[in-house]
């Protein structure tokens, strides 16, 4: 079976990208930092509910060392790499005057320097797939990469820089691999059940064209959809109700 490597994968939208990328066929390393039970409980799902097998991996993605030890684990498991998520982030809603730089950095270390170090780490291995879509990368952006927040500047900056870093990327692996990204709008997830009450969702819900909050079955969805799009390198797929039109 071919196999997909999914960071931040045991809550929120990555486990709906790794539930959907076992519904479609492949094996999935579930990595996670700290959510041990959650992260088991995906891939007691994806045993469950699909022919597909999986396996938690714990690793700080922010640590270039730690990557290494993830992306050799997914080897020696599936005996390969053929596509490559990378959803790790962390989120801090923080004006600038309270934000200092060591948190600002900190934030940048996991949301993009990590996607950074995981492709560069398991390209070689994706050189070596050969799958009929093709290897491929998927960064996780935002909506807050195009309009910006000013409670939450280093996130929105992180994202930002995911976007340039999946054009760089895209160019310089092409024709080998195809890099993509998507960004978000407000999808509904423990994380922003952490930051917004049920007021806040309403008026979020207002805002949307579509008057519905997002899913992660829905990136879920935007993902497969790179994954197998052979046409497509370089581009940034928003799924946010028609919140921000291209």
């Amino acid at each position: 079976m071919p196999t997909t490597l999914v960071t931040g994968a045991s809550r929120g939208i990555g486990r709906g990208i790794a539930e959907r990328f076992a519904r479609d066929g492949y094996d999935v390393a579930v990595n996670y930092y700290s959510s041990e039970d959650a992260a088991t409980a995906v891939v007691d799902t994806i045993r469950d509910e699909t022919d597909s097998d999986a396996v938690a991996l714990q690793a700080d993605v922010s640590d270039p060392d730690a990557v290494t030890g993830l992306v050799d684990a997914t080897v020696d498991r599936f005996g390969g790499i053929d596509h490559v998520v990378n959803n790790a982030g962390i989120n801090q809603h923080k004006y600038t005057p309270e934000l200092s730089a060591e948190e600002f950095s900190q934030l940048l270390e996991v949301n993009a320097t990590s996607a950074f170090s995981v492709t560069k780490t398991a390209r070689e291995h994706l050189l070596e797939s050969t799958v009929s879509e093709g290897p491929s990368v998927i960064n996780l952006s935002s909506r807050l990469a195009y309009a910006g927040a000013a409670y939450e500047p280093h996130y929105a900056t992180s994202k930002a820089g995911i976007i340039a870093l999946t054009k760089s990327h895209a160019s310089e692996f092409a024709p080998d691999i195809r890099v993509n990204a998507i960004a978000p709008g407000y999808i509904e997830t423990d994380m922003t059940d952490q930051t917004n009450t049920a007021e806040d969702k309403r008026e979020r819900r207002e805002q949307i064209p579509l008057e519905k909050l997002g899913q992660p079955s829905e990136i879920g969805q935007a993902a497969a959809f790179l994954r197998d799009a052979t046409f497509v390198t370089g581009e940034t797929v928003h799924v946010n109700g028609g919140q921000r039109m291209q």
